[in-house]
């Protein structure tokens, strides 16, 4: 039988902890029988989630010989990992295990330098920080989870469960999954990814930056048929000088800047209003619906009418 033993590292999450447990333990194969024994296996004797005490059956010991490691995220994932934690992480991976993590609890899975070259994903609001902490990731904030074979990482909440079922998946096959999904209320694959749960009211405008009155401008006119050319003349400047000063400071070009605010308040008409998409697409400055269809699902990783039935 495969064993998954889930990590409950100090102050752990406790829905993070509750999700693989849950998740594998209600597996099952066609003929009844279980398909993983689950074990949770403590950092040390007893740990403080902050809500309660925890006292795990195993320790790290319990991380030896099992089939998949899971590391949930705590609410203090920058915090220092145990050498113990980080010497047992990689001697499981030099073993073959496979390691994943949920949400946050990639940040002590990077720290073991298990990640590094890697592609891996956590939760979007703290992607920024793991790939400042560890720049030998490839953080990646769009999606809900990563599968590099053996090393696994998932955004947040809900995503760790996607992760979940996507390896009972590869362990049993689509059938077993789709039934542990059910049994979870939960699709077995869900639409795009943790880019469309990404909020911000508009595209990020940096305060007190040289650019700043342009890009309020950009904003107030996102209808608009705009080109570089016009982007520079309002700024009154040549388009080279243009590009590299918004790369400097924005960390993109504008016309991807526009693109990004365009679809940031097309995200807001279509949670807040019943105009048609055609008509949204027309009032944040897409041609055809074509094209805004298009670019909404490229940036969202779903259709304006997936994300309208999701958030509206």
């Amino acid at each position: 039988m495969h064993t998954v033993a889930v990590l409950a590292l100090d102050r752990v999450v406790p829905s993070d902890l509750a999700t693989p447990i849950d998740a594998f333990g209600r597996t099952r194969l066609p003929d009844g029988r279980p398909g993983y024994q689950v074990r949770v296996c403590g950092e040390k004797p007893e740990i403080d989630t902050g809500s309660f005490a925890l006292r795990a059956p195993w320790g790290l010991e319990g991380l030896e010989g099992a089939d998949t490691i899971v590391v949930p995220g705590t609410d203090n994932p920058t915090a220092a990992l145990a050498p113990a934690v980080r010497d047992a992480l990689r001697a499981a991976a030099a073993d073959g295990t496979r390691i994943a993590s949920i949400c946050v609890g990639t940040f002590p899975l990077a720290a073991t330098g298990l990640l590094d070259g890697l592609r891996a994903t956590t939760h979007w609001m703290a992607a920024a920080e793991l790939a400042a902490a560890y720049p030998a990731v490839d953080v990646d904030p769009d999606v809900l989870y990563v599968d590099n074979g053996r090393i696994l990482t998932s955004a947040g909440a809900a995503a760790g469960l996607d992760l979940c079922l996507h390896m009972i998946r590869r362990d049993y096959g689509s059938a077993v999954a789709a039934d542990a999904a059910r049994l979870s209320v939960m699709p077995l694959e869900r639409e795009g990814g943790q880019a469309q749960f990404i909020v911000h009211d508009h595209a990020p405008v940096p305060q007190g930056r040289a650019l700043e009155p342009l890009l309020t401008w950009l904003r107030d006119n996102l209808a608009r048929d705009l080109t570089l050319a016009d982007i520079a003349a309002r700024a009154g400047t040549s388009t080279r000088t243009l590009l590299r000063h918004f790369r400097e400071q924005t960390g993109t070009t504008p016309l991807q800047w526009l693109h990004r605010a365009r679809i940031r308040q097309a995200q807001h008409l279509l949670e807040t209003t019943g105009h048609s998409v055609e008509r949204i697409g027309s009032q944040v400055g897409f041609g055809s619906p074509t094209a805004f269809r298009d670019r909404f699902k490229r940036t969202t990783g779903v259709s304006p009418h997936a994300y309208r039935r999701a958030f509206g």
